[in-house]
Formats: C-alpha cells, structure tokens, sequence
C-alpha cells in the first residue's frame, strides 16, 4: 500500500505518549462468562466457524471475532468453550478464550462492547457524571458504537477489541481495517463540528504494558488514528484480567501513537 505523503510524515519518526500516568482503576468492571468446556483447536473453517475437539470428538464452534488472531487460533492450543444454547445453531459451542503460553487471553469481539457501559457508569468521563449512554447510533455513514451526553457535551465513542500483543505492547489491527478506518474518520469530522470523541482500546488480556497500532497490519489505520489524536479525539487502552470464570477491566495502559 502506497501512503499519502501527509500519512506518511505523520508516522515517520512519530512516538508521542497519548496518556503518561495510566492508573488502576477504583472499581474493576468485568463481565461473568458462562461455565466453560475445555476444548483443543484444530483449524479455522472460514471466519466465524472452526473445527476443535472436545473429548477427543470434532466440533463446530463460533468464532465471535473476524480478526485474523494467527498467533492464537494455532493447532493445538487449548481454548475455552461454552456450550451453544440456542436451538438452531449449526455450531455447537462458542470458542471464547485461549490460552497463549501463560496468558488466557478473550477472543470475543463483542465482549468490550458490554464491559464498556458499564465503566462508564462508574467512572465516568473526563471528570464529568454521565447523563446517558446510547449504544450504536448513526453518525455520518457509520453507526457508531455509544454516544454519551455529559453536563455540556456530547462524546461519540468507538471500543475495538485488542488480542493482539508482541513483546508487552498490545497491537491493533491484525488485518486491514477499512471500516474501523472510517470510524475513525467519522470521529475525526465530529470532533471538527463540535462534539468531543473518542476510541476505546479493549485489551482482551493482561500481559500487555503499552498500546500502539499496528503500522505493518494497517498503516493507513496508523496514519489515521494519529492524526485524529492530532485533532483532539482522545485514544485510551484498557488491559483486561481474564480467567475462565470472568474478564474484567483491570488497569489503563499508555498509548503511544508510533
């Protein structure tokens, strides 16, 4: 991919910290998973459905997330499964949660999106209470995932799920991302017309001690999360705590934008 030379200079020699005193946070906010099965991955059938072994026996399972997760979903590993309750599903069991060497790591995507609210009913936002949360609602070609009203202010909020770590520095994207591209953009243009906004990065994982994106995956994404931190649309990261039981939000992570 040939980049713009304004994206270009953006992400030459560019290493800013979007937040230098990232803290524990005062209330852990988490999400309770089902009873979980243990299982073995065998191979991703296409983006949503893989094969796995449960007792020995070949299964279908869900895959919640169209990331690429290469590094994770490899022959072998063991993962975490709960069973399929719905009647009708071709699969028979959700695929959940991985284990990467020493770190559980979460693969659903959607999983951010509920832990999200509920952090920001607790801690709010940029020191302000919380009047209300609205979830998926359209903003120029998108829908967005929350926009939150405050005392004297309106905030569009994109969260993306991160499963993604080398080397303690979690990653986003794993693949080309055209549409959280546009998101991005859209918050750009809602920051230029007088809103405020914002992308939540949920790491799916608790080994990770910084945030970047990921310039060899995507880097038009790269060029254009840095320049919407340019323009005033706030990045944080959030490293999560994940057991087979539950993930929670656990501590916030610098993010610096490479």
């Amino acid at each position: 991919m040939v980049l713009p030379p304004r994206a270009r200079s953006q992400l030459a020699g560019l290493w800013r910290l979007q937040d230098d005193q990232p803290n524990a946070l005062a209330a852990h906010l988490k999400v309770r998973l089902p009873e979980l099965v243990r299982g073995i991955f065998v191979q991703r059938d296409n983006r949503f459905r893989a094969t796995v072994l449960v007792d020995d026996r070949p299964c279908a399972a869900r895959v919640a997330s169209s990331g690429r997760m290469q590094e994770l979903l490899v022959p072998g590993a063991t993962i975490w499964l709960a069973p399929a309750l719905k009647p009708g599903r071709r699969t028979t069991y959700d695929l959940l949660l991985v284990e990467h060497g020493d770190t559980l790591v979460s693969v659903d995507s959607h999983l951010p999106n509920r832990l999200w609210p509920e952090f920001i009913q607790r801690e709010g936002w940029l020191g302000e209470p919380v009047h209300e949360l609205a979830a998926e609602r359209p903003y120029g070609s998108s829908r967005l995932d929350f926009v939150l009203t405050a005392v004297d202010a309106r905030t569009w909020m994109e969260v993306k799920s991160v499963t993604l770590v080398q080397n303690g520095r979690a990653l986003f994207p794993d693949a080309p991302t055209t549409r959280g591209t546009r998101h991005v953009q859209e918050l750009t243009r809602a920051v230029a017309e007088g809103d405020r906004a914002a992308v939540i990065f949920v790491i799916q994982r608790n080994d990770a001690a910084t945030f970047s994106p990921h310039v060899q995956a995507d880097p038009l994404f790269a060029a254009t999360l840095v320049e919407a931190g340019q323009r005033g649309v706030a990045i944080h990261a959030y490293a999560c705590e994940v057991t087979i039981s539950q993930v929670t939000i656990e501590r916030r992570v610098p993010v610096y934008l490479e």
